[in-house]
Protein backbone atom coordinates (compact mmCIF):
# COMPACT_ATOMS: atom_id res chain seq x y z
CA UNK A 1 0.00 0.00 0.00
CA UNK A 2 1.23 3.07 -0.79
CA UNK A 3 1.42 6.18 1.83
CA UNK A 4 1.56 9.94 1.01
CA UNK A 5 0.86 11.35 4.78
CA UNK A 6 4.92 11.76 5.13
CA UNK A 7 4.98 14.28 2.65
CA UNK A 8 5.85 17.86 2.64
CA UNK A 9 2.68 18.83 0.59
CA UNK A 10 -0.25 21.44 0.84
CA UNK A 11 -2.58 19.79 3.77
CA UNK A 12 -5.81 20.13 1.57
CA UNK A 13 -4.02 17.95 -1.42
CA UNK A 14 -2.69 15.49 1.97
CA UNK A 15 -5.95 15.02 2.67
CA UNK A 16 -7.45 14.29 -0.76
CA UNK A 17 -4.35 11.74 -1.14
CA UNK A 18 -5.04 9.85 2.35
CA UNK A 19 -8.36 8.97 0.75
CA UNK A 20 -6.97 6.33 -1.91
CA UNK A 21 -6.07 2.99 -1.34
CA UNK A 22 -3.92 2.32 -3.99
CA UNK A 23 -0.85 -0.25 -5.24
CA UNK A 24 1.06 0.28 -8.13
CA UNK A 25 2.71 -2.99 -10.18
CA UNK A 26 5.06 -2.28 -12.89
CA UNK A 27 5.00 -4.03 -16.62
CA UNK A 28 8.56 -4.30 -18.32
CA UNK A 29 9.20 -2.48 -21.54
CA UNK A 30 12.00 -4.65 -23.77
CA UNK A 31 14.36 -4.01 -26.28
CA UNK A 32 14.12 -6.19 -29.11
CA UNK A 33 15.94 -9.16 -27.79
CA UNK A 34 12.84 -9.51 -25.54
CA UNK A 35 15.00 -10.04 -22.71
CA UNK A 36 16.61 -6.94 -21.68
CA UNK A 37 14.60 -4.36 -19.87
CA UNK A 38 14.38 -0.80 -20.74
CA UNK A 39 12.19 0.59 -18.48
CA UNK A 40 9.64 -0.48 -16.14
CA UNK A 41 5.63 1.27 -16.20
CA UNK A 42 4.25 2.14 -13.08
CA UNK A 43 0.26 0.65 -13.09
CA UNK A 44 -2.13 2.15 -10.42
CA UNK A 45 -3.85 -0.33 -9.08
CA UNK A 46 -7.02 1.00 -6.55
CA UNK A 47 -7.66 -2.07 -3.76
CA UNK A 48 -11.38 -1.60 -3.99
CA UNK A 49 -11.83 -0.73 -7.81
CA UNK A 50 -11.23 -0.98 -11.11
CA UNK A 51 -8.22 1.95 -12.21
CA UNK A 52 -11.09 3.00 -14.99
CA UNK A 53 -13.45 3.05 -12.23
CA UNK A 54 -11.41 5.11 -10.12
CA UNK A 55 -10.95 7.54 -13.00
CA UNK A 56 -14.20 8.19 -13.71
CA UNK A 57 -15.10 9.02 -10.46
CA UNK A 58 -12.67 11.47 -9.81
CA UNK A 59 -13.30 12.88 -13.27
CA UNK A 60 -17.01 13.40 -12.57
CA UNK A 61 -16.03 15.36 -9.04
CA UNK A 62 -12.96 17.26 -10.60
CA UNK A 63 -10.18 15.85 -9.10
CA UNK A 64 -8.02 14.07 -11.71
CA UNK A 65 -4.99 16.24 -10.25
CA UNK A 66 -4.79 14.48 -6.90
CA UNK A 67 -4.64 11.33 -9.03
CA UNK A 68 -1.94 13.33 -10.92
CA UNK A 69 -0.03 14.11 -8.26
CA UNK A 70 -0.73 10.40 -6.41
CA UNK A 71 0.96 8.73 -9.57
CA UNK A 72 4.06 10.93 -9.57
CA UNK A 73 4.71 10.40 -5.90
CA UNK A 74 3.15 6.78 -5.55
CA UNK A 75 4.76 5.73 -8.64
CA UNK A 76 8.08 6.76 -7.71
CA UNK A 77 7.96 5.50 -4.06
CA UNK A 78 7.00 2.02 -5.14
CA UNK A 79 10.10 2.36 -8.09
CA UNK A 80 12.87 2.71 -5.24
CA UNK A 81 11.48 0.14 -2.69
CA UNK A 82 11.45 -2.55 -5.64
CA UNK A 83 14.48 -1.61 -6.25
CA UNK A 84 15.10 -1.16 -10.10
CA UNK A 85 17.92 0.16 -12.10
CA UNK A 86 15.98 0.68 -15.54
CA UNK A 87 13.88 3.95 -16.05
CA UNK A 88 10.24 4.13 -14.93
CA UNK A 89 7.80 4.98 -16.95
CA UNK A 90 5.20 7.02 -15.34
CA UNK A 91 1.47 8.16 -16.56
CA UNK A 92 0.25 11.28 -16.61
CA UNK A 93 -3.37 13.15 -18.20
CA UNK A 94 -2.77 15.58 -20.88
CA UNK A 95 -4.86 17.30 -18.90
CA UNK A 96 -2.99 18.30 -15.91
CA UNK A 97 0.31 18.56 -14.31
CA UNK A 98 1.57 18.93 -11.36
CA UNK A 99 1.72 22.45 -9.51
CA UNK A 100 4.98 24.84 -9.23
CA UNK A 101 5.29 24.06 -5.33
CA UNK A 102 4.27 20.53 -5.78
CA UNK A 103 7.01 19.62 -8.58
CA UNK A 104 9.39 21.95 -6.36
CA UNK A 105 8.41 19.23 -3.37
CA UNK A 106 8.92 16.02 -5.99
CA UNK A 107 12.09 17.12 -6.93
CA UNK A 108 13.27 17.92 -2.94
CA UNK A 109 11.80 14.93 -1.95
CA UNK A 110 13.39 12.00 -4.67
CA UNK A 111 16.28 14.49 -5.33
CA UNK A 112 18.77 13.62 -8.22
CA UNK A 113 18.00 10.41 -7.75
CA UNK A 114 15.24 10.68 -10.78
CA UNK A 115 17.67 12.08 -12.80
CA UNK A 116 17.38 10.16 -16.50
CA UNK A 117 15.39 7.65 -14.94
CA UNK A 118 11.97 8.90 -15.67
CA UNK A 119 9.47 8.63 -18.80
CA UNK A 120 6.31 11.21 -18.63
CA UNK A 121 4.10 8.93 -20.39
CA UNK A 122 1.29 11.50 -21.57
CA UNK A 123 -2.11 9.30 -21.84
CA UNK A 124 -4.47 10.19 -24.43
CA UNK A 125 -7.93 11.42 -22.22
CA UNK A 126 -9.26 13.30 -21.01
CA UNK A 127 -8.26 15.89 -23.36
CA UNK A 128 -4.67 17.56 -24.41
CA UNK A 129 -3.62 21.10 -22.44
CA UNK A 130 -1.08 22.22 -24.51
CA UNK A 131 -0.54 24.86 -21.75
CA UNK A 132 0.17 21.71 -19.03
CA UNK A 133 2.36 19.80 -21.75
CA UNK A 134 4.66 22.85 -21.95
CA UNK A 135 5.30 22.80 -17.91
CA UNK A 136 5.57 19.19 -17.80
CA UNK A 137 7.82 19.08 -20.83
CA UNK A 138 9.97 22.30 -19.05
CA UNK A 139 10.56 20.27 -15.88
CA UNK A 140 10.88 16.73 -17.70
CA UNK A 141 13.65 18.28 -20.21
CA UNK A 142 15.38 20.26 -16.72
CA UNK A 143 16.00 16.96 -15.15
CA UNK A 144 17.51 14.95 -18.38
CA UNK A 145 14.05 12.64 -18.28
CA UNK A 146 12.25 11.07 -21.16
CA UNK A 147 8.42 12.13 -22.61
CA UNK A 148 6.62 9.74 -24.24
CA UNK A 149 3.37 10.04 -25.91
CA UNK A 150 0.62 7.03 -25.85
CA UNK A 151 -1.41 5.06 -27.64
CA UNK A 152 -0.35 6.55 -31.07
CA UNK A 153 -2.85 5.73 -33.95
CA UNK A 154 -5.86 5.47 -31.60
CA UNK A 155 -7.35 8.19 -33.14
CA UNK A 156 -6.49 10.78 -30.69
CA UNK A 157 -2.93 10.58 -30.54
CA UNK A 158 -1.52 11.35 -33.87
CA UNK A 159 0.73 12.67 -35.92
CA UNK A 160 -0.65 16.73 -35.10
CA UNK A 161 -0.75 15.95 -31.81
CA UNK A 162 2.64 14.25 -32.01
CA UNK A 163 4.00 17.03 -33.87
CA UNK A 164 3.42 19.58 -31.06
CA UNK A 165 4.10 17.50 -28.44
CA UNK A 166 7.64 16.59 -29.76
CA UNK A 167 8.48 13.22 -27.48
CA UNK A 168 11.10 10.92 -27.48
CA UNK A 169 9.36 8.02 -27.61
CA UNK A 170 5.79 6.82 -29.07
CA UNK A 171 4.12 4.02 -27.98
CA UNK A 172 2.06 2.44 -30.90
CA UNK A 173 -1.53 1.48 -29.44
CA UNK A 174 -2.82 -2.12 -29.30
CA UNK A 175 -4.85 -1.48 -32.30
CA UNK A 176 -1.84 -0.95 -34.93
CA UNK A 177 -0.42 -4.32 -33.09
CA UNK A 178 -2.68 -7.26 -32.91
CA UNK A 179 -2.64 -9.61 -36.06
CA UNK A 180 0.18 -7.55 -38.04
CA UNK A 181 1.85 -10.60 -38.63
CA UNK A 182 -0.83 -11.55 -40.75
CA UNK A 183 -2.83 -8.44 -41.58
CA UNK A 184 -1.43 -6.36 -44.48
CA UNK A 185 -3.08 -2.87 -43.31
CA UNK A 186 -1.35 -2.97 -40.51
CA UNK A 187 1.96 -3.86 -41.86
CA UNK A 188 1.79 -0.85 -44.30
CA UNK A 189 0.20 1.53 -41.47
CA UNK A 190 3.60 0.65 -39.63
CA UNK A 191 5.82 0.54 -42.10
CA UNK A 192 5.19 4.38 -42.91
CA UNK A 193 5.05 5.18 -39.09
CA UNK A 194 8.31 3.62 -37.96
CA UNK A 195 10.49 5.67 -40.48
CA UNK A 196 9.19 8.64 -39.71
CA UNK A 197 9.92 8.60 -36.40
CA UNK A 198 13.04 6.48 -36.11
CA UNK A 199 14.24 9.45 -38.44
CA UNK A 200 13.59 12.45 -36.11
CA UNK A 201 15.44 10.33 -33.37
CA UNK A 202 12.43 9.11 -31.76
CA UNK A 203 12.02 5.71 -30.32
CA UNK A 204 9.07 3.39 -30.92
CA UNK A 205 7.65 0.82 -28.75
CA UNK A 206 4.93 -1.47 -29.71
CA UNK A 207 2.26 -1.46 -27.02
CA UNK A 208 0.06 -5.13 -26.81
CA UNK A 209 2.35 -7.54 -27.71
CA UNK A 210 0.91 -10.62 -27.07
CA UNK A 211 1.47 -13.27 -29.65
CA UNK A 212 5.23 -14.23 -30.78
CA UNK A 213 4.28 -14.52 -34.37
CA UNK A 214 3.65 -10.29 -33.93
CA UNK A 215 6.72 -9.78 -31.83
CA UNK A 216 9.00 -11.67 -34.53
CA UNK A 217 7.54 -9.48 -37.15
CA UNK A 218 8.01 -6.13 -35.45
CA UNK A 219 11.52 -7.07 -34.64
CA UNK A 220 11.83 -7.96 -38.41
CA UNK A 221 10.43 -4.22 -39.17
CA UNK A 222 13.14 -2.92 -36.42
CA UNK A 223 10.83 -1.69 -33.92
CA UNK A 224 12.99 -0.04 -30.86
CA UNK A 225 10.94 -1.41 -28.10
CA UNK A 226 8.44 -3.54 -26.85
CA UNK A 227 5.46 -4.21 -23.97
CA UNK A 228 2.71 -6.82 -23.94
CA UNK A 229 1.35 -9.74 -22.27
CA UNK A 230 3.97 -11.89 -24.36
CA UNK A 231 7.10 -10.70 -22.97
CA UNK A 232 5.72 -10.48 -19.19
CA UNK A 233 2.28 -9.35 -17.42
CA UNK A 234 2.30 -6.63 -14.92
CA UNK A 235 3.22 -7.70 -11.60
Amino acid sequence: MIYYDHLPLDKDILKALGELSINYVFQPIYRSDGKTVYAWEALMRPTDMTVTELIEDYTKRDKLHVLEVATFFGAMQAYFLRGYEERVSINSFPSDCMRGEEADVFLEYFGEEIRGRMIIENLEYPYFSLEHWKEKSRSVKFMDNLLAVDDFGSGINDYERAEIMSPDIVKLDRELISGIDHIPEKQENVKKILPDFQSKGILVVAEGVEEKEEFDYLVGLGVDLFQGYYLARPA
